[in-house]
Protein backbone atom coordinates (compact mmCIF):
# COMPACT_ATOMS: atom_id res chain seq x y z
CA UNK A 1 0.00 0.00 0.00
CA UNK A 2 1.31 3.33 -0.67
CA UNK A 3 0.45 6.59 1.39
CA UNK A 4 0.07 9.91 -0.01
CA UNK A 5 1.60 12.67 2.50
CA UNK A 6 0.78 16.17 2.42
CA UNK A 7 3.87 18.06 1.83
CA UNK A 8 4.79 22.01 1.48
CA UNK A 9 6.42 23.59 -1.46
CA UNK A 10 9.42 25.35 -0.40
CA UNK A 11 11.31 26.10 -3.42
CA UNK A 12 10.29 25.50 -7.36
CA UNK A 13 11.90 24.67 -10.68
CA UNK A 14 10.84 23.42 -14.00
CA UNK A 15 9.04 19.95 -13.46
CA UNK A 16 10.33 19.72 -9.70
CA UNK A 17 9.52 20.87 -6.47
CA UNK A 18 11.45 21.30 -2.79
CA UNK A 19 8.81 20.10 -0.18
CA UNK A 20 9.00 19.67 3.72
CA UNK A 21 6.90 17.71 5.95
CA UNK A 22 8.10 18.84 9.70
CA UNK A 23 11.70 18.38 9.85
CA UNK A 24 11.72 15.88 6.43
CA UNK A 25 12.77 17.62 3.38
CA UNK A 26 12.97 15.49 -0.57
CA UNK A 27 12.83 17.03 -4.13
CA UNK A 28 9.41 15.43 -5.31
CA UNK A 29 8.16 15.28 -9.25
CA UNK A 30 5.98 18.02 -10.26
CA UNK A 31 4.73 16.67 -13.77
CA UNK A 32 1.18 15.56 -12.54
CA UNK A 33 0.39 18.86 -11.12
CA UNK A 34 1.40 21.59 -13.20
CA UNK A 35 3.68 24.73 -11.89
CA UNK A 36 3.64 25.00 -8.56
CA UNK A 37 5.40 28.07 -5.81
CA UNK A 38 6.29 28.39 -2.63
CA UNK A 39 4.05 27.69 0.42
CA UNK A 40 1.73 25.38 -2.52
CA UNK A 41 0.45 21.82 -0.95
CA UNK A 42 0.77 18.75 -2.27
CA UNK A 43 0.02 15.51 -2.07
CA UNK A 44 3.25 13.15 -2.68
CA UNK A 45 3.21 9.66 -3.04
CA UNK A 46 6.89 7.69 -3.91
CA UNK A 47 8.71 10.94 -4.80
CA UNK A 48 5.75 12.51 -7.30
CA UNK A 49 3.30 15.41 -6.43
CA UNK A 50 0.08 13.94 -7.63
CA UNK A 51 -2.44 15.97 -6.52
CA UNK A 52 -2.71 20.02 -4.70
CA UNK A 53 -4.42 20.44 -1.87
CA UNK A 54 -6.05 23.72 -0.01
CA UNK A 55 -4.13 24.08 3.51
CA UNK A 56 -7.26 23.00 5.19
CA UNK A 57 -7.58 19.83 3.54
CA UNK A 58 -3.26 19.40 3.93
CA UNK A 59 -4.05 19.76 7.75
CA UNK A 60 -7.03 17.22 7.57
CA UNK A 61 -4.93 14.60 5.92
CA UNK A 62 -1.87 15.22 8.00
CA UNK A 63 -4.45 14.98 11.47
CA UNK A 64 -5.51 11.32 9.58
CA UNK A 65 -1.98 10.06 9.30
CA UNK A 66 -1.33 10.83 13.03
CA UNK A 67 -4.30 9.39 14.19
CA UNK A 68 -3.14 6.21 12.01
CA UNK A 69 0.55 6.17 13.33
CA UNK A 70 -0.82 7.00 17.17
CA UNK A 71 -2.90 3.70 16.07
CA UNK A 72 -0.03 1.43 14.89
CA UNK A 73 2.11 2.30 17.75
CA UNK A 74 -0.46 1.35 19.69
CA UNK A 75 -1.03 4.30 21.72
CA UNK A 76 -4.44 4.61 24.09
CA UNK A 77 -5.38 7.91 22.12
CA UNK A 78 -5.65 6.96 18.96
CA UNK A 79 -9.15 5.83 19.69
CA UNK A 80 -10.19 9.14 20.25
CA UNK A 81 -12.00 11.52 18.20
CA UNK A 82 -10.64 13.38 14.97
CA UNK A 83 -9.74 16.50 15.28
CA UNK A 84 -12.33 17.17 12.38
CA UNK A 85 -14.95 16.05 11.01
CA UNK A 86 -14.94 12.93 9.00
CA UNK A 87 -16.18 12.03 5.63
CA UNK A 88 -18.53 9.32 6.96
CA UNK A 89 -20.36 12.12 9.54
CA UNK A 90 -20.82 14.73 6.68
CA UNK A 91 -23.73 14.76 4.48
CA UNK A 92 -23.80 14.00 0.53
CA UNK A 93 -23.29 17.80 -0.01
CA UNK A 94 -20.90 18.87 1.82
CA UNK A 95 -18.63 15.55 0.15
CA UNK A 96 -19.38 17.00 -2.68
CA UNK A 97 -17.04 19.85 -2.23
CA UNK A 98 -14.37 17.52 -2.14
CA UNK A 99 -14.97 15.71 -5.54
CA UNK A 100 -13.02 17.96 -8.02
Amino acid sequence: MCIGWPMQVIAARAGFAQVRRGAQQRVVGTALVGAVQPGDWLLVFLDDARERLAPERAAEIDATLALVEAALGGEASAGGAAPFELPSAIGADQLRNFVR
